[in-house]
């Protein structure tokens, strides 16, 4: 199923190559959230809640 899905990239994708994708499409249909690591698309995706997400790109954030 993960297969089929759009991937989107981070907006900081540019800055040194760290980042994350995520899935909003799925997020929108299930409330599951999935990211991957953009260097590795066929490696482990992390689900996560709604909350667990906002409090990722928050944590981001504050790393930058």
């Amino acid at each position: 199923m993960t297969d089929s899905l759009r991937w989107s990239k981070s907006s900081y994708s540019n800055n040194g190559g760290q980042c994350i994708e995520w899935a909003p499409e799925h997020a929108a249909a299930t409330g599951e959230f999935l990211v991957r690591d953009s260097k590795d698309p066929n490696g482990p995706q992390l689900a996560l809640t709604r909350q667990g997400f906002a409090a990722l790109v928050e944590f981001a954030k504050s790393q930058g």
